[in-house]
């Protein structure tokens, strides 16, 4: 399961040495959803009509880091990195411990399958998820990055809390106590993401500004996170009807559980290699 190297190749983004797929969310014509209506978009949750759609961030460490940073996460603490494969050698790479980890693969008509079987197994035979669990659904168009970096960084405010008086900290403290449509609903309305996402996937990692013109807005793969949270890893997606509560956990194995989990991701897309991983975790300076 190592992830691929890709060249440089626009309009998608991909920088040198990158694992495989960079862009972000579903297009309405991937592989149509088994819940959804047709005047839904596949790239929002089944059953959400998209309201708005902002341009797809780039899976790039370096881009994630400044855009959290300039939202209030503590950066000189914990940022984003790479992780190149979900063999032992690559996650012995990570400087740890890992807050959370953020996962894009390509939606297809097989990962359509598997999630509404998996809404169905769990309907069916329930679960239990924490009542701490930060979790929004997502309704803005190609906002996956920002919902993904959102549940990485809110999942641990308790422990690494945003900046005093910052974006995060105000939107943290406000989402608090609202329920997963409620904060979806927030997001979709907050003009101050929406500019500072629009930031983010419109400049390189050089700091340089991309023309609008040349990004690509109908792409077909999607963020999601995996947190854990009082001793269970949870899957956050904001596609999906609820978190998925996918067992033990701890601070420490949680890079290695998610990637167990993201394992059966590409062994169900055999032969895919638009996948990329990225954790949040402690600083190091090379």
């Amino acid at each position: 399961n190592i992830l691929r190297p890709q060249t440089l190749c626009e309009p998608h983004r991909q920088r040198p040495g990158q694992m495989a797929a960079v862009t972000d969310e579903a297009s309405a014509a991937a592989a149509a959803s088994t819940d959804g209506a047709a005047a839904t978009d596949a790239s929002v949750a089944p059953g959400t009509k998209k309201t708005k759609r902002w341009f797809p961030l780039e899976s790039n460490p370096q881009i994630m880091n400044k855009f959290i940073e300039k939202m209030g996460f503590p950066v000189e603490s914990y940022r984003f990195t790479d992780v190149f494969s979900t063999e032992d050698w690559a996650l012995e790479m990570v400087p740890g411990p890992v807050l959370g980890v953020v996962f894009l693969y390509p939606i297809k008509e097989s990962t359509e399958e598997f999630r509404a079987a998996e809404k169905a197994r769990i309907e069916a035979e329930g679960q239990v998820v924490d009542d701490s669990v930060y979790y929004m659904k997502q309704t803005v168009g190609n906002a996956c990055g920002t919902v993904g970096i959102l549940h990485a960084c809110g999942n641990v405010a308790d422990r690494v809390p945003p900046k005093a008086d910052s974006y995060l900290e105000n939107f943290m403290a406000t989402t608090k106590g609202m329920n997963p449509d409620e904060i979806a609903e927030y997001l979709n309305n907050d003009d101050a993401m929406e500019e500072q996402h629009g930031e983010a996937s419109t400049t390189n990692e050089a700091g340089e500004a991309i023309d609008p013109s040349t990004i690509e807005t109908d792409v077909n793969t999607h963020f999601i996170c995996f947190s854990e949270v009082n001793g269970c890893l949870y899957e956050l997606d904001g596609r999906k009807a609820f978190p998925i509560n996918h067992g033990e956990s701890s601070p420490e194995t949680l890079l290695s559980d998610a990637c167990k989990v993201i394992k059966g991701f590409m062994e169900r897309d055999e032969g895919e290699h638009r996948f990329t991983i990225v954790a949040l975790a402690a600083a190091v300076d090379m």
